[in-house]
């Protein structure tokens, strides 16, 4: 009986009355806050940002219900500075309204990097060292020393820069290297049905550079052109010295 008239009791039923109410409030928070997250299973196909220039992400995502953040940038000299490089999630996944999209942006400049110090090291292992620093190898001169092959002089811009220097990834250094005081003729090497590229590799290899480059004006595809005519042409009486130039022809 005591039970009886507690659970029918005017303390109980309005407790009772306070916790329904409490629990249903909660179930109707809990049930409109999935419905709106869910969009009754309705997505957004995420559109592809990459190499979209960062000005344009504020438009081109509020059009598509969808936010962004920059979370990283890198320095991709093959791309165009200040465009997206990748995201998350990625180009036609689905996802809810309002989602972020996490962006990685190609860096407008290029980071600094210390300047190597490549005094008396080989021609071969000074362009190794360069290539891994993110530098560009420039011109290829000779100068009378003792140190054959090997760099006896460093520079930038047509200045000599000292070892520890911050300049630009990507930079072009030019090296001077020593001829070993004897000034010796080279033989000239056989470019012909070489590209641009390969060329170079050949004529440094054999301590020359590439002088005047000329495309035949048909040519519409410069990185494919083949050389067909160089000056001056290979063969066994043709010799030059250190460091000069070869002209090439391509077509």
């Amino acid at each position: 009986m005591g039970i009886f008239k507690f659970l029918t009791s005017k303390t109980f039923l309005i407790n009772l009355a306070i916790a329904a109410t409490i629990v249903g409030v909660g179930m109707f928070t809990l049930l409109r806050w999935i419905d709106s997250y869910t969009l009754h299973g309705e997505s957004i196909e995420v559109p592809d940002l990459k190499g979209m220039k960062t000005e344009q992400l504020d438009t081109f995502l509020a059009a598509h219900s969808l936010r962004y953040q920059i979370i990283d940038s890198l320095y991709d000299t093959s791309k165009k500075p200040g465009t997206v490089l990748d995201q998350d999630p990625a180009f036609e996944s689905r996802v809810k309204k309002d989602r972020t999209i996490y962006i990685t942006v190609n860096s407008i400049l290029p980071p600094k990097v210390k300047m190597p110090d490549l005094i008396d090291v080989s021609h071969r292992q000074a362009e190794a060292i360069l290539t891994t620093y993110g530098f560009k190898v420039g011109s290829i001169t000779f100068e009378p020393d003792l140190a054959k092959n090997a760099v006896i002089a460093q520079r930038y811009k047509g200045q000599s820069i000292r070892p520890g220097t911050e300049i630009p990834k990507g930079s072009v250094i030019d090296l001077v290297l020593g001829d070993g005081m004897g000034n010796l003729d080279i033989d000239v090497p056989d470019l012909t049905g070489l590209t641009k590229t390969e060329a170079s590799f050949v004529l440094r290899g054999a301590g020359l550079n590439i002088g005047k480059v000329v495309y035949d004006e048909e040519n519409r595809n410069q990185e494919k052109a083949k050389i067909y005519k160089q000056e001056p042409e290979a063969g066994p009486n043709s010799s030059i010295r250190n460091g000069d130039p070869v002209d090439i022809y391509l077509r």
